[in-house]
């Protein structure tokens, strides 16, 4: 596996692993991306010993496997959406004194589109 020291071996095997998803997500190839990923996933779900949070992770991975590949096969990302989801969702939060529905609508419509730089009133 990673031969690394013992006082810092769970972070050393941490990084790499977070530094081959990264990898594999810049790779041009995507059947090579896709292997890559899976053995990466296998190799953390293996894990033994005092990497007990490591293997939950690569088995927690293994479970949602077919997701995470789908990403080689068809090439793209819901990053957009879960975007758009985190500012309607930090609005929602920061909105409870909202009382007309139409209000809410439309200043969700102005915080999730970014063109508060073009209305003069906000």
């Amino acid at each position: 596996m990673w031969p690394f020291d013992k006082d810092y071996g769970v972070l050393k095997i941490a990084w790499h692993a977070y530094q081959g998803i990264i990898d594999c997500y810049r790779m041009s190839k995507k059947r090579e991306a896709n292997s890559k990923m899976r053995s990466i996933i296998n190799e953390l779900r293996m894990l033994k010993g005092s990497n007990s949070e490591l293997a939950q992770l690569g088995r927690s991975l293994h479970k949602r496997l077919a997701d995470l590949l789908a990403f080689f096969d068809v090439g793209v990302s819901n990053g957009p959406v879960e975007a758009i989801n985190g500012r309607l969702e930090h609005l929602r939060g920061i909105a409870l004194g909202f009382r007309n529905l139409n209000h809410y609508i439309l200043r969700s419509l102005i915080h999730s589109g970014q063109i508060t730089h073009k209305i003069n009133a906000l």
